[in-house]
């Protein structure tokens, strides 16, 4: 199959050029016009395929409900809004629950699906700060072992690839040296750290940031916190929730321009909730949240805090590129090649490229979602 546009992404910039795909790889680009081709674009624009490292379900499925039927739709469906790589991410529940929700995903991937590429579980929790908890059950935030945490890896079959904890809580960096040692990258979140504490995690492979400014020490002058230090380390990967909801526009500036077009990612932390109506409720984490008008999710109890987005990549692309006026090539690359390479796939995803897997989505001027390409095959919209 070839396929051409006038503004395809590649090499940092839009190209006019054709695609071609076979075996679910990229195995040749050309001059736009050069072969005959299967599907003329025009102008639209064909971008990598969309990763989020962070998301934990969507229509009505939540990564640790762990039933198979739900994992299949949700991986189906995602298409439409661009993704074709997704890391299911748990919420901290008990052993049993997690260990559930591990064996699921592991048993789908091993048994085939259809749609957005699974190639990684994100662990979120439980070892996690009960300050900073945020809609973490708290009853089941425990201190970091290794003992445990190689349980909950054999159950993932290997496929925890990225865990969210709190490295302050971790003795000696314990757990964080056997995680990097195993290739498994550690990233800061639902975190009391200082910032000193930051730079030590960093001193010990800690590579990235969960939901920079959510659910962490905030920046002061004086007490830089873990913001503080999202903002200085330089070789440091930030996830953040770009929906305008999670941080204002401005903050969303702040850090793009901080972190430059490398190092920042962004991510859904979508909730079951995503793809529902306004107003519906559902249980996260034992915690009932409801949707909000503006897409947020809240608790429903309580301080009625927020506890996560419905957010949908392609919008959050809108929003970075038209709101927050971040520069169109740092906002692509946080949702393509960055978190790529911070989950070190970036040799087979993450670009439009000769030996790259044939993930693309091809977008409309005002963001929507035309077509998705995983691994060669175009999925059908409309879900």
């Amino acid at each position: 199959m070839i396929i051409q546009s006038k503004r395809v992404w590649f090499a940092d910039q839009f190209v006019s050029a054709q695609v071609e795909i076979e075996d679910g790889k990229i195995i040749g680009i050309y001059d736009y016009g050069k072969k005959e081709v299967d599907k003329d674009y025009g102008t639209k624009r064909i971008l990598p395929g969309f990763i989020d490292i962070h998301t934990h379900g969507a229509y009505g499925f939540d990564t640790n409900d762990a039933t198979e039927e739900g994992l299949r739709y949700w991986l189906e469906n995602i298409t439409d809004e661009g993704v074709t790589t997704i890391f299911p991410t748990t919420i901290t529940q008990s052993e049993e629950v997690l260990t559930a929700a591990l064996k699921n995903v592991a048993k789908v991937v091993k048994d085939g699906y259809r749609g957005a590429d699974v190639v990684g579980i994100h662990f979120e929790g439980p070892y996690l700060d009960m300050v900073y908890k945020g809609a973490q059950p708290e009853q089941h935030i425990v201190k970091p072992t290794i003992e445990q945490f190689e349980r909950y890896q054999e159950a993932a079959g290997g496929l925890i690839k990225y865990i969210t904890m709190a490295t302050e809580q971790d003795d000696d960096f314990e757990l964080t040296r056997y995680l990097v040692q195993n290739g498994v990258t550690v990233s800061i979140g639902h975190s009391a750290a200082t910032y000193d504490q930051a730079v030590r995690a960093y001193g010990y492979g800690a590579r990235s940031m969960t939901h920079v400014y959510n659910g962490m020490t905030p920046f002061n002058h004086r007490e830089n916190g873990l913001v503080g230090a999202a903002y200085r380390l330089r070789g440091m990967y930030g996830e953040i929730i770009c929906d305008g909801n999670h941080s204002t526009l401005a903050a969303l500036n702040n850090f793009f321009i901080s972190k430059g077009p490398n190092y920042a990612i962004m991510v859904s932390d979508a909730l079951m909730c995503k793809g529902k109506k306004v107003g519906s409720k559902f249980l996260f984490g034992g915690n009932e949240i409801e949707i909000y008008p503006d897409g947020s999710a809240h608790l429903t109890s309580g301080k009625k805090n927020l506890a996560g987005s419905t957010l949908r990549l392609n919008q959050g692309l809108r929003i970075l590129i038209e709101e927050a006026c971040v520069p169109m090539n740092t906002a692509i690359n946080s949702c393509t090649i960055n978190p790529a390479r911070c989950l070190h796939i970036d040799h087979y995803k993450g670009a439009i490229g000769v030996g790259f897997d044939a993930d693309m989505v091809v977008l409309e001027d005002d963001y929507e979602v035309l077509e998705t390409f995983c691994k060669g095959e175009m999925m059908l919209h409309g879900c």
